[in-house]
């Protein structure tokens, strides 16, 4: 018989190896620092920015792939156009891109998605994918205070058999990132009647829509920022079309709100985005 190429392993091994990692981990991340509730451009920049910075940061998507709409541009083409400045993040993951026209940045969308899933994992993030947040913690001082999260596929279950009960996972800071669609973190406050009632998303103008929605990531409630598209749906921005220089910018913004909010000391930015930032602040 040929020598194995590949090292023994029996299938419990492999499965306890995978399982015993994964809970673990899990188990240490009940009590987060940050929930980031959207894996999309604006939730995996957020959750990145926080974990290079010593954030204890968990990440939750309720797909079973993280990047949301990242990996088509748009129309079913995989290239992306992402406005200056948000290419701070292009250039910061060293990701090549064509500058077509001035402030028209064109990169291969599966490199951006690929490489900026990485970069967050790197840092430290917690990554639960196939997870779908159904209601939000609510502490003593009225503050939110972490997520109720569930199997994300009980919500295709027959009808006799959807009792799975949800757990809890605790923050001091909880990011709505979950895209135009779903907006689970604004919709549920704002049916709680916690927070005004949403807008929904407005119609396109990419000329003002981008600018909007960084301006608009902000504290919606106490232990709540919202970014990306679903401070978008929530305020009632313009839709920007495929364009994600704001997504980027935005997921920063959030991480800088909530290390404020913490008293992290973030690292040093450039002279241009804290300006950007700053504007941000002064406009919203």
């Amino acid at each position: 018989m040929d020598k194995p190429i590949f090292a023994p392993a029996s299938e419990a091994s492999v499965t306890r190896a995978m399982i015993s990692r994964h809970w673990k981990k899990f188990d240490e991340y009940i009590e987060s620092d940050v929930i980031v509730v959207g894996a999309g451009p604006a939730g995996l920049v957020a959750a990145y920015e926080l974990a290079k910075n010593g954030v204890k940061v968990m990440l939750l998507e309720r797909n079973n792939y993280l990047g949301g709409g990242m990996y088509l541009g748009g129309y079913g083409v995989p290239d992306m156009v992402v406005r200056k400045p948000g290419n701070f993040i292009l250039d910061e993951l060293n990701i090549k891109y064509e500058e077509t026209e001035e402030g028209l940045c064109v990169v291969n969308a599966p490199l951006v998605a690929g490489k900026l899933i990485a970069a967050a994992c790197e840092a430290g993030a917690f990554v639960v994918n196939l997870t779908l947040c159904e209601d939000v913690v609510i502490n003593d001082d009225n503050e939110v205070g972490g997520v109720v999260i569930n199997w994300a596929p009980v919500k295709s279950l027959p009808r006799e058999i959807t009792c799975v009960d949800p757990v809890a996972m605790e923050s001091k800071v909880v990011i709505g990132t979950t895209g135009h669609d779903e907006a689970s973190i604004a919709a549920r406050l704002a049916k709680a009647g916690l927070i005004a009632p949403m807008k929904g998303m407005g119609m396109m103008n990419i000329r003002a829509s981008e600018d909007e929605v960084v301006k608009n990531t902000v504290e919606v409630y106490p232990g709540v920022i919202l970014a990306g598209m679903e401070a978008a749906a929530y305020f009632g921005l313009h839709r920007m079309g495929p364009t994600f220089g704001a997504m980027f910018l935005s997921g920063k913004r959030a991480a800088d709100v909530a290390m404020t909010k913490l008293g992290v000391k973030k690292a040093s930015e450039s002279t241009e985005i804290e300006q950007l930032e700053e504007l941000a602040v002064m406009t919203a």
